[in-house]
């Protein structure tokens, strides 16, 4: 085309060479240092309104804004008649409200050059939200609409049954995710029992009433946090106080877990054997729970090399000296706000999940009997304090960490105070903790050609 040079044609004068006789540690001539100091660094500042929403936010003058609200409305405070309800209100979070339709939300995001996004847990579901600090009135305006002004139409929700389908579906060819499902399910009466997952039963049959009512119930100022970062914690005090106080009060009682222990068994013609043993384990944000972090590190938490082998760890250690055959061994972990569960996840070949199974528990019980040297315990330390440290460190997680905190205890433990709880770990703390998984009551869950698989009790 006319009037474009190609680029073979552009000029490749080296700018630099008319500064040869000069040294380049020198700065350029006429140019001006900005006068201005840096801004000063920030900390994470938490407050509590008195409708008992929870605000957090961290100034970082990042050009970026991101903007989420924490709400206690996981799967575990469905009801037998409402089940599923919070995965169905989880793909629900685009459609109409009462101040805005599916379109329009759609379209404000878009021209904001923003992005909305919604997840859930156990124990919360979280909606994201981000856009340049310029326009951050008009991306909370939407985030307020999708949390408290929910309208659920019938066509609409109807609309959402193959989605919850397609969920379904991924996660049931997933053995990972089916063998976790399974083993919350047997390991609790209540609560922390339920799917994270629309049961067969309920797909198509959670109505606009069931969804409602669940929002009204657990959708108040009490038990959401509004978290801010890139944003003056001035700026979302205002906004909160103007915007989100539209549903106050504290909802509904919530139920606290309880543990039972028990087996459930997915028989297949899979000849890879997937099974988790676990006994009740540390609750969030307590020093028990950090004793069972030290541990799992001890025991191994999957490679530490991309595509490499946990050849390091105690548990891949004492499984190769019982079987010859293909494994992988790590130490599972998760804490709840009122219970946790730890214990041990092998994927073996059908006719090795005895002895791979057997030898992994082995292994717990040498470090419940003192097998564990100062050594591995300073090196566990390390691990857990470098993978804290790197999961705060994008923005995602660090949200994540004081939304969290922000909604259990309304405040915010900086960084440095949780390094010295996980130094503050002895050695007897962490024997403790495997001894309460060898003493404790045992959950399994296992699926495949579960031929050679124990059963719980065999253990």
């Amino acid at each position: 085309m006319r009037g474009i040079r190609s680029l073979n044609n552009l000029s490749k004068r080296s700018y630099a060479a008319a500064r040869r006789s000069e040294p380049l540690t020198q700065p350029l001539a006429g140019h001006r240092p900005s006068p201005a100091a840096p801004p000063p660094p920030q900390n994470v500042q938490v407050s509590k309104l008195p409708n008992g929403l929870v605000i957090a936010s961290l100034e970082n003058y990042s050009p970026l804004s991101s903007v989420g609200v924490f709400v206690k409305a996981g799967s575990r405070y469905e009801t037998v008649e409402n089940q599923g309800v919070s995965h169905v209100l989880r793909l629900a979070a685009n459609l109409t409200t009462k101040g805005a339709s599916a379109f329009k939300i759609c379209r404000s995001v878009e021209a904001l050059g923003g992005s909305l996004n919604v997840t859930s847990s156990r124990e919360t579901m979280i909606y994201t939200a981000e856009c340049l600090r310029d326009h951050l009135d008009e991306i909370l305006e939407c985030l307020v609409n999708v949390t408290t002004a929910q309208e659920f139409r019938p066509w609409e929700v109807d609309d959402l049954t193959p989605r919850v389908k397609i969920d379904r579906a991924l996660a049931q060819q997933s053995p990972q995710i089916g063998v976790i499902e399974k083993l919350h399910e047997a390991a609790y009466k209540n609560a922390l029992s339920n799917s994270l997952y629309c049961p067969d039963y309920m797909v198509g049959h959670v109505s606009p009433k069931q969804l409602q009512s669940f929002v009204e119930d657990h959708f108040t100022t009490s038990r959401m946090a509004l978290v801010g970062l890139g944003v003056k914690h001035s700026v979302m005090r205002q906004l909160a106080e103007r915007l989100m106080s539209v549903r106050s009060g504290a909802g509904a009682p919530e139920t606290k877990a309880v543990y039972r222990g028990g087996e459930l068994r997915m028989q297949s013609n899979d000849d890879l054997v997937h099974a988790l043993v676990v006994s009740e384990g540390g609750m969030t944000g307590s020093a028990e729970a950090n004793a069972f972090v030290v541990l799992q590190r001890i025991l191994g938490a999957g490679p530490h090399v991309k595509r490499g082998a946990n050849v390091t760890s105690k548990l891949s250690q004492g499984i190769a000296k019982a079987t010859t055959q293909p494994f992988d061994a790590s130490a599972f972990n998760t804490s709840y706000s009122d219970s946790g569960l730890f214990g041990i996840y092998t994927i073996s070949q059908a006719n090795s999940a005895r002895e791979v199974i057997k030898a992994a528990v082995a292994q717990v019980k040498g470090v419940a009997e003192g097998n564990v040297s100062a050594a591995d315990i300073t090196r566990a330390k390390a691990q857990a304090k470098a993978e804290y440290l790197m999961s705060v460190e994008s923005s995602g997680g660090l949200m994540e960490e004081i939304g969290a905190q922000a909604l259990t205890t309304a405040a915010f433990q900086q960084p440095l105070t949780v390094l010295q709880a996980i130094d503050a770990i002895t050695q007897d703390d962490v024997v403790k903790a495997a001894r309460k998984f060898v003493d404790g009551k045992k959950t399994m869950a296992a699926s495949g050609h579960l031929i050679h698989t124990p059963f719980v009790d065999e253990l």
